[in-house]
């Protein structure tokens, strides 16, 4: 399930560490939960968020796709001079067809509030 990281939150880490905790801990998750979570062990979970090791991608993506937040990467964007506030991900075909789904109910919606109230006034005047 997603959470929401707002930019003020990853703005306020200062290591890419803090930033995989706060992923976690938005998520609502302690350390312990990922460390089982992604079959890994705590010692490895301590030095990604103490800076000691390094993160390789697929195990990054691992922990925000199990945490529902992109925090790490947000961090990473913001660090190299990205302004959070103007990114928006793109939208997955699926989306799109879900969006364009909604907006052709609301559309057809519409057409039957106006047909209802033609009828009413025929009605009315008849």
């Amino acid at each position: 399930m997603p959470t929401e990281v707002t930019p003020a939150e990853v703005a306020r880490e200062k290591t890419l560490g803090a930033a995989i905790a706060l992923c976690a801990r938005a998520a609502g998750y302690e350390p312990k939960e990922m460390t089982d979570a992604l079959k890994m062990d705590k010692a490895q979970w301590s030095r990604w968020e103490s800076g000691q090791e390094g993160v390789i991608w697929p195990k990054l993506t691992a922990v925000m796709d199990h945490c529902g937040n992109d925090a790490p990467l947000l961090w990473m964007l913001q660090a190299r001079g990205y302004d959070l506030t103007s990114l928006r991900k793109r939208e997955t075909l699926l989306e799109q067809k879900l969006r364009q789904a909604e907006e052709r109910i609301k559309e057809l919606e519409h057409a039957r509030q106006i047909e209802r109230a033609l009828f009413r006034d025929l009605r009315v005047s008849a």
